[in-house]
């Protein structure tokens, strides 16, 4: 929808940038003749990546670069354990910053909760929230390649880590003066044995066994119970086979409880003791504590398959999903996301985040680590690259969108060896130069690669922006760096100009310095070797600045319209007190001259006719030919005596 057009009455039309697309409406109608009524007025910016706007995020985007560029340097050699416990770090550095941002973000919706902006803070917190979800699965199950036994410690880590309203609960209820009488005392035992936290739910029964002689007995049998219930802890050496065993004794010694009747007087424990057993109907009762199906499935398996194998997983996450939603309502994109990373899916699971979620940045990053973990070498796109390669350049061009954010575009184009090399070329020309400070650092970006096109093409449209703002120093010094012989004419042109309208130079240090760049065009060796002519006058070297002088004129290498200019630069000399000009040379001044005011063309130039009206050319050339003439005369008087003696 866009604000103040009428589709059904209007067409629009648009077109493409790098990060963004231009729409407005147009009259154009294929059927009948346009209407020729008023539209709308305005032209929309539509931003592909809205994301890189928010400072927030930018902070996400920014320490994620630092993980990713870190995870590209892992030696290849290391393989096995070492290798795997480096990705999972990895895999844990880049959930931490996710958190991290979350966390960032939560309290800016606080502080702002009942403004528009508070909202869309809560809006983003739900979907990072969501992100890292998704990551944690990820990391488990692809990553940490969990087997039968230590998976389901990992799964319940995993609901324990994101159904965070069991501690809330928990400091309300052991806060108050007397917890047991608290109306949401067997909410909280409930939640935290279904959240596996048995040693937890056992100290706050307690309470009530202090509280309450008449259900003192039930409440131990059912702490017991939770107390000897088997698990597989980490530095534990039992089989799975010995565990197996140990559980069922256990799970048979909790089901005859139930049917003895030992907590029939107190339907709370009662409760508590199927739910122990795993019994669909009893968890199902449950529905606002689990909150969602995935904590249902977690413990529905810890209760009736704790040694569960990762191939199973998906057959208890369908009939989970199926029993919880009860056929009220339709799963959700997030739903779709668990349930086939459930099914070892990698590609659905990388196809159903780049549909719900609004960046790149998620999937690109998984995308690059499961790369990283060998698991999508098989799949190459129909397009010309890798998944991984196609997602990562997707996400740096929308960081090229972005007036800072774009030096990180360089570092994800530089680790994509197919394409990334011709996408940065193409993204880093399409980068606006504001401020000369950021031009430095794309044409750094550029000369580090050897992008020698970039580099012209930047030094080019640097200089023209130097020439509109007369900055004459500038512009040459970019045209230098361009290699652009057309363009430092140009610019030597416009300092020539500029000498003859001031009568002095400007940028005296970069002309002074030239050095064998001045060799870039004709020009600009003119340019430089007159201010040569300068500096020698000023030390007063006078026949080496008339060599110089004369040399100019002679090699055609003094632009024809700066010939008088230099004529006139001659006078002091030929009117010093010593000879400067010999003879030939003299006569050479003299050849220049009558080529200049006869206006007979010179070396094909089109510029011939040179101010022969104007009477204070006149002037000047009538005194040129008298110095010159009383400079011969001096000398050949000169020369003859040295001859004679």
């Amino acid at each position: 929808w866009i604000p103040g057009v009428n589709s059904q009455k209007k067409q629009m039309c648009f077109d493409w940038g790098p990060g963004e697309m231009l729409v407005c409406e147009t009259s154009f109608n294929k059927k009948e003749e346009p209407e020729m009524v008023a539209g709308c007025p305005f032209i929309h910016i539509i931003r592909k990546d809205i994301d890189v706007y928010s400072k927030i995020l930018r902070k996400l985007f920014n320490e994620s670069h630092g993980i990713f560029v870190g995870l590209q340097r892992i030696e290849e050699e290391l393989t096995g354990k070492s290798r795997k416990a480096q990705l999972v770090r990895v895999s844990k550095n880049y959930r931490s910053v996710i958190r991290a941002c979350m966390e960032e973000m939560h309290q800016f919706a606080v502080a702002d909760k009942d403004s528009a902006s508070g909202r869309q803070f809560s809006s983003q917190v739900s979907i990072l929230s969501a992100m890292e979800l998704i990551w944690n699965l990820c990391e488990i199950l692809f990553i940490e390649v969990a087997p039968a036994g230590p998976l389901l410690l990992y799964l319940l880590d995993w609901v324990r880590l994101h159904v965070c309203e069991v501690d809330n609960l928990s400091a309300d209820v052991l806060g108050s003066e007397n917890p047991s009488k608290h109306e949401s005392f067997w909410n909280l035992v409930t939640a935290l044995v279904l959240q596996g936290r048995l040693d937890e739910a056992r100290q706050v029964l307690s309470k009530e066994a202090d509280a309450s002689p008449a259900s003192a007995g039930m409440c131990r049998v059912l702490g017991d119970l939770m107390r000897t219930m088997p698990v597989l802890s980490p530095g534990n050496t039992q089989t799975l086979t010995e565990l197996e065993l140990r559980w069922q004794h256990w799970h048979e010694e909790c089901e005859r409880h139930l049917q003895d009747g030992t907590f029939a007087s107190s339907p709370h424990l009662e409760s508590l003791c199927k739910v122990l057993l795993g019994d669909d109907a009893a968890l199902l009762e449950q529905k606002e504590l689990l909150s969602n199906w995935y904590h249902f499935l977690v413990t529905r398996l810890l209760y009736s398959q704790p040694t569960v194998k990762p191939m199973d997983l998906h057959l208890y996450a369908q009939s989970s999903l199926d029993l919880f939603l009860g056929g009220e309502s339709s799963p959700e994109p997030l739903d779709n996301i668990l349930m086939a990373a459930f099914e070892f899916d990698i590609h659905q699971v990388i196809k159903e985040c780049s549909i719900a979620l609004s960046n790149w940045w998620f999937v690109a990053h998984l995308t690059d680590l499961l790369d990283h973990c060998k698991l999508l070498q098989s799949h190459n796109l129909y397009f010309g690259s890798n998944m991984r390669e196609f997602l990562l350049l997707e996400y740096a061009s929308g960081l090229f969108a972005h007036h800072s954010l774009w030096q990180l575009g360089v570092d994800y184009c530089d680790h994509c060896p197919e394409l990334g090399r011709v996408s940065l070329e193409l993204h880093i020309e399409r980068i606006p130069l504001t401020t000369e400070q950021k031009a430095l650092k794309v044409l750094r970006v550029c000369e580090q690669r050897q992008m020698t096109e970039q580099v012209r093409s930047i030094c080019k449209i640097l200089a023209m922006k130097a020439v509109r703002n007369n900055r004459l120093g500038s512009a040459l010094s970019w045209s230098i760096r361009a290699k652009d012989a057309a363009f430092a004419t140009l610019v030597s042109d416009r300092f020539l100009r500029d000498y003859c309208e001031r009568g002095c130079f400007s940028d005296l240090d970069l002309i002074d310095n030239l050095g064998p760049a001045m060799m870039l065009s004709d020009r600009l060796t003119f340019l430089g070797k007159y201010r040569e002519f300068h500096r020698l006058y000023g030390e007063k070297r006078f026949v080496d600045a008339a060599s110089l002088l004369l040399s100019l004129m002679t090699s055609q290498i003094a632009p024809r319209s700066f010939w008088m200019t230099l004529l006139t630069d001659a006078l002091p000399l030929l009117e010093q007190k010593q000879v400067i000009f010999s003879a030939e040379q003299t006569y050479e001044l003299l050849r220049c001259l009558e080529d200049l005011t006869s206006g007979r063309p010179l070396c094909g130039e089109p510029d011939a006719q040179q101010l022969q009206d104007d009477d204070i050319e006149t002037t000047k050339v009538e005194m040129l030919r008298l110095a010159l003439a009383r400079n011969l005369a001096r000398s050949i008087i000169k020369e003859g005596s040295l001859e004679g003696s």
